[in-house]
């Protein structure tokens, strides 16, 4: 019940982990050892079989040295279509302020893009033309 483009996607892991292997001169015998799986489960790995467990493919990433690259496949923070989503639901009057942000200093006021703010700036103060702030 998998669509065409997530078993390209699988087809594709699997050839990508079977080259990685042999890059490193890693005998099948010796890989399946160490990820714990029969060599006919690497087979099916390296085939992109959809039945494969997500801890196997783990696994082999683990063996491969690559498992940083698992953890960054959902990062929220590289999301730009849930982030640009949360964008549009912001109200209007906070969205035109997301550009720049005032921050108050010791002589006053001062307007800085939020791109170059950082944490050791001190607290951001939103200011309006009443002075009011929130």
């Amino acid at each position: 019940m998998s669509s065409l483009q997530v078993k390209s996607a699988l087809s594709q892991l699997g050839r990508d982990i079977q080259t990685a292997r042999k890059r490193r001169r890693m005998s099948v015998a010796d890989f399946c050892s160490r990820i714990g799986v029969s060599d006919k489960t690497l087979a099916k790995l390296e085939r992109g079989d959809g039945g494969v467990r997500l801890e196997t493919f783990a696994m082999a990433l683990l063996a491969l040295g690559m498992l940083d690259r698992l953890a960054e496949i959902a990062d929220p923070a590289s999301d730009s279509t849930g982030m640009g989503l949360d964008q549009e639901r912001l109200p209007e009057r906070i969205r035109q302020r997301g550009s720049s942000a005032s921050v108050r200093t010791g002589k006053g006021i001062k307007t800085i893009p939020t791109n170059l703010r950082d944490e050791t700036m001190g607290p951001t103060v939103l200011d309006d033309d009443e002075g009011t702030a929130f």
